[in-house]
């Protein structure tokens, strides 16, 4: 078996994929901590946290951190989500050691300078704006706090102007202090690694002295609701959502096949009746975005906005004939998109190290391939319809930005959904 797991003392997971024949490795450190762990007055902390990383250690400033990984042909990068935060690169094998180095070395030894840090603040409120200026990113924001209003997992990964503003290097030193415990941390690599090798590399890497462990999160609640704003834009975005089944639901697979089939592709019951046989958009598609302990399932739609009048009733529709009949030639080609989606990113050692971080994360445990392909060869037309007719019965979750006289009340809207 090519994957490995090994749990310090410390709390700390490490966990290995070797893939022979390679010559690169991908490798980072995932951490449990993520926009629902902020209380709402440092909501953005992490995503701003994650920037500062990069902008000097103890050891190496900020433009040393550039070079030394881009001296070796390598790449760096971080992410933030709702539940977590990446810190991650990829190099070749032979220079594993660095990456690794310099990986352990921004989580541990950040410095937080102020004259870096109102630099960087400075990027992230550009960030902030530019999502304000571009509808069709900032309307998700929208769906998620409507979704799930005064919660942490409602709130953007970007926060606001004003709490990203307010945030100092003491309370980002206060937060990374708290949140990135050795016990919610996975370090992580894919390639051409030796598990036993890599475990000492950790080990010696990362001292867990430093850090405490608060994982601490509000349950996520949906509420659903509506939310409009009026743009003089030339299109609507539209988000159209219900209440789902988490990473832990015996459900959340067979929604991943119900996604799919209704609007994961061309083939898709959304883009063909709505796209190609209409006329009514240029972009459409459903979406399962879970979490720990629930999800959304939503659809998004870009039209104009007289399109929209005609639009709303085609996709409620389309959602309530979900529960009834279902073709065995769809599900077919539902579960063969997705087994070769998740047999294609095992092609990626980016992929296979992220696979193992977010599993142990979600599961404590990794997942092998047979056991999910198993899963999704398990679902039957009949768990699909009964899926459907699950999701209509939540509120429905209605958020729009762009020119909307004649977008229908959500009262209108959850009629049809009846």
């Amino acid at each position: 078996m090519s994957v490995e797991v090994t749990r310090l003392p410390s709390g700390l997971t490490i966990a290995s994929d070797a893939m022979p024949g390679t010559a690169t490795v991908s490798l980072g450190a995932w951490v449990g901590a993520g926009t629902r762990h902020e209380a709402p007055e440092v909501n953005g902390i992490a995503h701003l946290l994650e920037h500062m990383a990069f902008k000097g250690t103890e050891r190496r400033s900020a433009r040393d951190i550039a070079e030394q990984i881009e001296a070796v042909g390598g790449h760096l990068n971080a992410y933030t989500s709702r539940e977590n935060t990446a810190f991650y690169a990829k190099v070749l094998s032979q220079d594993a050691d660095l990456a690794l180095d310099i990986v352990a070395d921004i989580l541990q030894h950040p410095t937080f300078l102020e004259e870096e840090l109102e630099r960087e603040r400075a990027v992230v409120l550009q960030e902030i704006g530019q999502a304000n200026d571009t509808p069709d990113d900032i309307v998700f924001d929208y769906f998620q706090e409507t979704a799930y209003p005064a919660q942490a997992i409602g709130r953007p990964v970007l926060g606001d102007s004003a709490t990203v503003s307010a945030l100092s290097s003491t309370v980002l030193r206060d937060y990374m202090q708290s949140h990135y415990g050795p016990a919610q941390m996975v370090v992580a690599a894919a390639g051409d690694v030796e598990h036993a090798r890599f475990v000492e590399q950790v080990t010696e890497a990362f001292q867990a002295s430093r850090f405490t462990t608060n994982g601490a999160t509000d349950p996520a609640a949906y509420r659903g609701g509506d939310r409009r704003e009026e743009r003089d834009l030339e299109q609507v975005h539209l988000l159209l959502g219900f209440d789902a089944p988490g990473y832990l639901d015996d459900d959340y697979y067979g929604l991943s096949l119900l996604s799919m089939l209704f609007g994961g592709g061309m083939s898709s019951r959304l883009f063909q009746e709505v796209r190609e046989k209409r006329g009514l958009v240029y972009s459409i598609y459903a979406f399962h975005s879970a979490f720990l302990d629930g999800g959304v399932f939503g659809i998004y739609a870009g039209t104009g906005e007289r399109e929209v009048e005609e639009l709303v009733p085609v996709v409620c529709d389309e959602m309530t004939k979900l529960s009834g009949a279902i073709g065995e030639d769809e599900v077919d080609r539902a579960r063969a998109q997705v087994r070769s989606s998740l047999l294609m990113s095992r092609e990626s050692s980016a992929s296979r190290a992220e696979q193992l971080a977010q599993q142990l994360l979600i599961y404590g445990r990794t997942v092998p391939v047979a056991e999910v392909l198993a899963k999704i060869d398990a679902v039957t037309t009949a768990d699909l319809q009964r899926i459907a007719a699950k999701l209509v019965t939540s509120p429905p979750t209605v958020t729009a930005i762009g020119p909307l006289a004649h977008l229908e009340s959500a009262e209108r809207i959850a009629a049809r959904l009846a």
